[in-house]
């Protein structure tokens, strides 16, 4: 059986170092392990009770429920916004927050890594992250980490995948999310 492991990116941005973070982990996912890149985070709404209805929520955001309710686990990848966490990746969060007490992180697991421009490579934002994300339900791995600075400088010419520093740490820790998903089914 395969774990489906879910990564949410948050930044939009066509040549998002996040999104290349993401990418790699598809790449280096131990066997057994199937990382899928959500696609879709700018179409869904802002959350809002008024548009969460039974039987008519927002397609996009129905597709990230449905695609949430079929994972084993989350790799959360977060740049930093001003100190903190991308509204669309907030966003996300609070859609698979519901419907309260039944949302689709339901205890399962959850990492966050990320990359910034700054000296500490987004922790606050990844550390706000990870708060929403367990306040959701997520059985967030607080020992699971990867904040890499420098991401202008460090991947102005290479791909995340490329760099063996990078590709070791996100191996160990798409391994490890792979493992606590394993052991949670």
């Amino acid at each position: 059986m395969s774990v489906r492991i879910l990564a949410l990116v948050g930044s939009l941005r066509a040549g998002s170092h996040n999104r290349q973070l993401a990418e790699a982990a598809v790449t280096f996912a131990p066997e057994g392990a199937d990382v899928e890149i959500f696609e879709g985070l700018a179409e869904i709404p802002f959350y809002n009770e008024d548009i969460d209805v039974k039987d008519d929520v927002p397609t996009a955001a129905a597709k990230l429920r449905e695609a949430a309710a079929s994972a084993d686990a989350f790799l959360l990848v977060s740049p930093e916004y001003n100190g903190t966490i991308p509204a669309v990746l907030k966003n996300a969060i609070d859609w698979l927050s519901r419907p309260f007490g039944a949302g689709a992180f339901g205890g399962k697991p959850v990492a966050v890594v990320g990359t910034a421009f700054g000296q500490y490579g987004g922790v606050w934002a990844q550390d706000e992250t990870r708060k929403a994300a367990g306040i959701a339900g997520g059985k967030v791995l607080e020992d699971v980490k990867l904040s890499i600075p420098g991401s202008l400088t460090r991947f102005a010419e290479t791909h995340p995948a490329d760099d063996a520093e990078v590709a070791a740490q996100l191996t160990a820790v798409v391994a490890r999310l792979h493992g606590h998903a394993g052991a949670a089914a």
